[in-house]
């Protein structure tokens, strides 16, 4: 399926493969009229106008001028008729052309939407694929052909596949083409590599071998863009990013490289931010940054001094505290959690419990085990807001999870979000002042009037959002 513009983000199609997939923008293909046929038209593997003989020469010729006009005009089964005459006669055209191929696939395609034939439906997959495959057979570029096949597969023919299949494709693309790589494959493989991760399907080297690949090609691909192709880079920056960044929550997954780029700059920015100062020093610590190294002694210097706090006494607490500072997340939520399991005083059984949480949201980037300690700590003191605020800002930082960071699909994240900003400022006045900014921040991002009209529904709806998230919501609109 290839439109004229990018569609801000088709990634990374909240089917997400579990309801969460990225859309990006579908591949550009520039509109090309039908070039007259010269006898300089150069050589090709596959046949040409010039290979015809007169007759059937003029009848080729014609069908690929009445085909393109019948697909304007949206009427796609003359097209058909007529692009089987001009395709299967003379695949490659003048020799130079390629859009016979985009077009048999927007073809091939239509008619796949429109099936309610199983069996049918297998056929004209395999149709698609017969179209690239021939495509490449003429003109060659198997890297960028094995981009498209994967980006259909995923997109247009889910579940036709092995999801592991169209990894290999992906990677047969950026493998080739390095930071070069095809933009439409960045969000789809960003989805795959995160959840094979995750689900290891994906060993740990492959997966750190193609993350490294895909921060290279939107670093060059922002930097070298023009046009409408900024636009979808744009798009691919706001999703792909957010989606490596959990794998931050896999021990071993960055290296001190990844840390010290993406973090202390942020200790540069805000020197005297003392919270940001141990984010920091536990990022790089977690990345395997060398004690030498002059990162770690200026952050430790500074904890030590300026940002200086009293270790807890020896036992649970101190374990705990001692693991999470060394960036060893797994360790630390073993150590809270046999303190809160042990411990009588229920304050500190509320304050651990949400240290817990604020771990999986903040350091491993687990929503679904945070919102379960968010939850657990609601319990402990049910008259506390801060649970609710952050089980809002899990839900109002899911848009890139639950869709692709723009659009309908993310921002219905919001209305979620808000019902807990509202809780949690019924619930606890002492929260009401950052709730209410929160509300104020995200209430902006809702969708707007047209987006719901768009899909039949109308604010004051019942809604039910989906993703990990899986809670009812009333619809509201920014406008």
């Amino acid at each position: 399926m290839f439109l004229n513009k990018v569609l801000l983000l088709a990634l990374l199609s909240c089917t997400l493969l579990c309801a969460c997939s990225p859309k990006t923008a579908e591949p550009i293909v520039e509109e090309t009229k039908v070039v007259t046929p010269t006898k300089q038209a150069p050589v090709n593997p596959c046949v040409t106008f010039d290979q015809l003989p007169g007759a059937l020469r003029d009848e080729v010729e014609t069908a690929y001028v009445l085909y393109k006009d019948f697909l304007k005009e949206e009427k796609y089964t003359e097209a058909y008729d007529y692009w089987k005459v001009a395709y299967y006669n003379a695949p490659a055209s003048n020799g130079r052309v390629k859009y016979q191929f985009d077009d048999g696939v927007k073809l091939y395609t239509h008619q796949y939407q429109k099936s309610t034939d199983s069996s049918r439906k297998a056929v004209l997959v395999d149709s698609v694929m017969s179209v690239y495959d021939k495509r490449m057979e003429c003109f060659g570029d198997e890297a960028y052909i094995q981009g498209r096949k994967a980006f259909d597969y995923y997109y247009t023919f889910p579940g036709t596949v092995a999801d592991a299949e169209i990894f290999k494709l992906f990677k047969k693309n950026i493998d080739t083409k390095g930071k070069k790589a095809d933009y439409f494959i960045i969000n789809p493989m960003t989805k795959l590599l995160n959840d094979g991760v995750m689900d290891e399907s994906i060993s740990i080297a492959d997966g750190q071998k193609y993350a490294k690949k895909i921060f290279q090609a939107i670093k060059y691909g922002q930097g070298n863009c023009k046009g409408q192709y900024c636009d979808a880079w744009k798009t691919i920056a706001d999703y792909a990013p957010v989606r490596l960044e959990s794998l931050e929550g896999v021990d071993g997954f960055y290296d001190c490289e990844y840390y010290g780029d993406k973090y202390y700059p942020m200790y540069e920015a805000d020197p005297t931010n003392c919270d940001l100062v141990e984010e920091v020093y536990r990022r790089l610590l977690r990345g395997g940054c060398d004690a030498s190294d002059a990162r770690i002694a200026e952050l430790k210097n500074k904890m030590a001094t300026d940002c200086y706090k009293a270790p807890p006494a020896p036992g649970k607490l101190r374990q705990g505290f001692d693991a999470y500072n060394s960036g060893q997340y797994a360790q630390a939520i073993t150590h809270f959690e046999d303190y809160v399991t042990t411990s009588n005083d229920v304050d500190k059984k509320f304050k651990y419990t949400m240290l817990i949480a604020k771990i999986y949201y903040r350091d491993i980037k687990n929503y679904s085990k945070s919102r379960k300690y968010a939850r657990e700590a609601a319990i402990i003191d049910p008259t506390s807001g801060a649970p609710y605020l952050l089980i809002g800002k899990l839900y109002a930082s899911s848009g890139p999870l639950c869709g692709p960071g723009t659009g309908f699909d993310s921002q219905v994240v919001t209305w979620v979000a808000l019902d807990k900003f509202i809780q949690a400022k019924m619930k606890d006045q002492s929260v009401a002042a950052e709730a209410n900014k929160l509300i104020n921040q995200y209430t902006q991002y809702m969708p707007k009037k047209e987006d719901i009209f768009q899909r039949r529904i109308k604010a004051g709806d019942t809604y039910k959002v989906g993703c990990w998230i899986q809670e009812n919501t009333k619809v509201r609109t920014a406008d």
